[in-house]
């Protein structure tokens, strides 16, 4: 028999054992996350049990040792990196009650870093910033606001979002309202440029007055839902009241009938304190100074409980990871994954562990990042690589066409940018792609909201991405060589090359102004 036709049978042969070997490995990925998804029980533990992971928080730091310890209780080696420090802050009891004109309990929360009240808080009553002829104006109305709690925010011409207009309403009275919303918020940001006051700068001049507190509302064009970012006040307490209340309490104050409330809002200083990202890997056995990476970002502002920023993206990533280590246990190259700390104040860090890891960044394959709700994977750029569509293209390939038949891709895409994790890596060269989810009323709903509970994620959704993220993973440390960095020149907006934008320098020490 020909000995080329034999060489030709064997070649055949083991490629095709080896092919098998990699449908086994991708079957019982997709056997282990649909007979055995743990996603529910560490979603419980996380949201449910340790709460909101604001940078600095107690809650930040038990996040973080309770992710070492639940990796290492699966065979996962895991770590605490620190890469910085933060201004400590720890959130108390918040109770706004309306003590007159007749009583009532209102719904709100202190913001993030803000000071916190008297034991047992303090009555006064409530006024709005007026609308004064110019800075000096405001200057001299200052001394009035003593012993006074004052509302900054405008208030809202309607708590029905435009989709419920659009439902219900008559096209001529949602084309009025829209009109009276817009003249509205003109005339109100028109009388917070008279006080010649910042947003920043607003509420401290308010406090350095002799203020009781700051009451605002940043509603998110959902009902119920409103942003709870951070305070800027320094003496005195910032809160959020929701939509109705907050409107209830400036109608009152605009018609004379000087409403009251009692505020107390507690929290806790405790300095500047460590902050860390936590780190998991699976060694390598062919190439184990070679990385495939997982990314998501472990903080979370605190309105809520930060379910579906990000702790969808932090509960698949450790699925992905739980459900590699017990099919896939011995990687070609190592596979790593990073929950991030302060993301929200600037993917710090994640661009911590990029520039304490100059040596790591050549020889990461790949690195694949999730920061946008609890909606299954709907989007993929190749953010400016130009050969992503090949490896990516080979990769989804072998994802069960039930989870990408849904999938838009854009290659290359377009290089820089990005306004979550994967944006440190791709500016330090690693071809590192964000899984944008789908929808799931993200942006008005849950993203920095006070609804952003466990009870928003949409588990099915979410499995299905641990699935396609648990294969890729395991595609792309099988591959026999690294994918192709190369990358496309980036062009200005008259079509000419420029630089990628350079990367910024994590804060490593951080803190509210």
């Amino acid at each position: 028999m020909n000995k080329r036709y034999l060489l030709g049978v064997g070649l055949a042969l083991f490629l095709g054992a080896q092919a098998q070997a990699q449908d086994e490995i991708i079957d019982k990925i997709i056997q282990e996350e649909t007979e055995n998804s743990q996603l529910k029980q560490i979603g419980h533990e996380l949201m449910d049990g340790i709460g909101p992971r604001l940078v600095g928080s107690p809650q930040m730091q038990q996040a973080h040792d309770w992710a070492v310890e639940k990796y290492k209780g699966w065979g996962i080696e895991a770590r605490n990196e620190q890469w910085g420090e933060w201004r400590g802050w720890e959130r108390g009891i918040t109770h706004i009650d309306m003590v007159a004109p007749w009583t009532k309990s209102l719904t709100g929360q202190q913001l993030a870093w803000s000071p916190a009240s008297p034991a047992g808080g303090t009555q006064g009553e409530v006024v709005i910033l007026p609308d004064l002829a110019d800075e000096a104006a405001f200057t001299a109305w200052l001394s009035s606001v003593k012993g006074k709690y004052v509302m900054i925010s405008a208030p809202q011409v309607s708590g029905r979002p435009d989709y419920n207009w659009e439902e219900f309403a008559t096209e001529e009275s949602f084309e009025k309202m829209k009109e009276e919303r817009t003249a509205s918020t003109n005339a109100w940001n028109e009388r917070l440029q008279k006080t010649g006051k910042g947003r920043r700068e607003l509420p401290v001049a308010l406090e350095e007055a002799g203020a009781l507190g700051i009451i605002t509302s940043y509603w998110s064009q959902g009902f119920g839902a409103n942003k709870i970012f951070s305070a800027f006040t320094k003496k005195v307490p910032t809160v959020d009241l929701s939509l109705e209340d907050y409107g209830l309490l400036f109608r009152l104050a605009e018609n004379g009938s000087k409403p009251e409330i009692n505020l107390n809002a507690q929290s806790k200083e405790n300095g500047m304190v460590p902050t860390f990202n936590t780190i998991a890997e699976i060694k390598g056995t062919e190439k184990p100074d070679e990385y495939v990476m997982l990314s998501a970002h472990f903080d979370s502002w605190d309105g809520g409980t930060g379910a579906t920023d990000n702790g969808t993206g932090t509960i698949m990533m450790m699925e992905v990871m739980r459900v590699l280590k017990k099919v896939y246990p011995n990687p070609k190259r190592t596979i790593l994954v990073g929950h991030w700390g302060s993301e929200e104040q600037g993917l710090n860090g994640s661009r911590a562990f990029v520039e304490d890891h100059p040596e790591m960044m050549p020889k990461i394959q790949a690195l694949f990042n999730q920061d946008n709700g609890t909606g299954r994977i709907v989007n993929i750029s190749g953010q400016g690589f130009i050969h992503s569509y090949e490896y990516l293209g080979r990769w989804m390939n072998k994802v069960p066409r039930e989870i990408t038949k849904d999938i838009q891709t854009t290659f290359p895409g377009n290089p820089g940018g990005g306004g979550s994790d994967y944006a440190s890596f791709v500016a330090a060269g690693v071809p590192a792609f964000s899984l944008g989810s789908l929808n799931w009323s993200y942006f008005n709903y849950t993203w920095h909201t006070n609804l952003d509970t466990y009870d928003k994620i949409v588990f099915d959704d979410v499995q299905n991405n641990v699935i396609m993220a648990a294969i890729m993973v395991y595609l792309a440390s099988e591959e026999d060589e690294q994918v192709s960095r190369e990358v496309r020149i980036p062009t200005g907006r008259n079509g000419e090359p420029t630089e990628w934008p350079a990367m910024r320098s994590p804060t490593r020490k951080g803190g509210v102004d």
